[in-house]
């Protein structure tokens, strides 16, 4: 809707839209010299400066946003299958660090922007605080895939967004309605009965997995004020820069030497995570979230099959059952999020723009 502001103009209301070129649009008669001043100063300035209405909904392809999203789905199950053949062998930080050090030749066309920056030091010690959560979460997300069932791992990673929501109210103020927090303790649910506590052990890979979404959630709190300092394509290069150099120390403790078939699965794994973040990055920019993010949870789908087809991981009934808690809650909180913001319209730009 228009957003509507009162304007000392003959004591007339008028209607600011992008629809009208950003200009006031009286709603009541005027006095038959001052419409014509009016409508003459209209004239003036659109034919100096022409605002075209930005529609999100014409430049939408949700065909090819959903193929996308499918494409950066299968890329991140690619991730957990090949960690899980080829990260046995290896210490969770070693893999790690194979994984991001073959993943920053991916970022060499950056290297000059990289080069030319001089973040102020509130943003390094962002950048650097984020690097370490991320560092974290990585070792224990590798632990857990050669730990844990590829099922119960892609579960329990949809916890994240929840973490991000929870993080964003304590640590950005942003108010949670009833209706998130009731969202959030069907997820809290979800995640029990994946668990069930006392009725079978939770492992290790179980709580390394949680401490993953945990530290993943957070991790992306701060890519989001650090994209508000720099280009995000700087703020992936940060990161990637940040986790390598965190994680170099730790896999060289216990370095374990890898073999070539090793050295070949974590460059896969890293070429896999390069291009699920391009392909999702493209999903965004070709359609509304409300499109894009229902095709994520086929990710589970597909960890079931592979976990059964390629690994004999049995399929647990009650794990489909959490992860569906889990998802509907991350559903609800996502396609609410998307309808606040395009309620939110800032002045002049209506919904549909």
């Amino acid at each position: 809707m228009p957003q509507r502001r009162t304007a000392a103009l003959a004591g007339r209301v008028t209607d600011w839209s992008a629809d009208e070129g950003l200009l006031p649009q009286p709603t009541g008669p005027l006095r038959p010299g001052l419409a014509n001043s009016v409508k003459a100063a209209q004239n003036r300035r659109m034919a100096t400066v022409t605002v075209p209405p930005v529609s999100m909904e014409a430049d939408s392809q949700p065909l090819a946003g959903m193929l996308w999203m499918f494409a950066s789905g299968l890329s991140f199950v690619g991730v957990n299958v090949f960690v899980k053949i080829f990260g046995q062998g290896l210490p969770a930080a070693e893999s790690a660090f194979l994984r991001f050090g073959f993943g920053l030749l991916f970022l060499l066309p950056l290297a000059p922007a990289f080069l030319r920056q001089r973040p102020s030091r509130r943003v390094m010690a962002e950048i650097w605080a984020r690097g370490g959560l991320h560092a974290v979460g990585v070792i224990c997300w590798f632990y857990a895939m050669t730990a844990i069932p590829l099922q119960e791992v892609t579960a329990i990673n949809y916890l994240t967004p929840i973490y991000v929501t929870l993080g964003a109210a304590v640590f950005f103020g942003e108010r949670l309605a009833m209706r998130r927090i009731a969202a959030i303790l069907v997820a809290i649910i979800g995640v029990m009965v994946i668990l069930r506590p006392g009725v079978r052990e939770v492992e290790p890979g179980h709580l390394a997995m949680l401490t993953t979404t945990a530290c993943f959630g957070a991790s992306f709190l701060f890519a989001k004020r650090l994209s508000e300092e720099m280009n995000p394509a700087l703020v992936v290069a940060w990161m990637s820069v940040t986790v390598t150099l965190l994680l170099a120390p730790l896999a060289f403790m216990n370095w374990v030497q890898p073999s070539l078939a090793e050295l070949g699965g974590m460059a896969v794994v890293a070429g896999c995570a390069t291009f699920g973040h391009y392909a999702m990055t493209r999903a965004f920019r070709l359609a509304p979230v409300s499109v894009t993010q229902p095709v994520t949870f086929l990710q589970l789908i597909w960890a079931t099959l592979i976990g059964a087809v390629a690994f004999g991981e049995a399929a647990d009934i009650w794990v489909v059952v959490g992860a569906a808690m889990i998802i509907s809650a991350v559903a609800y909180v996502t396609l609410r999020e998307a309808r606040l913001k395009r309620g939110q319209t800032p002045l002049g730009v209506t919904e549909s723009s």
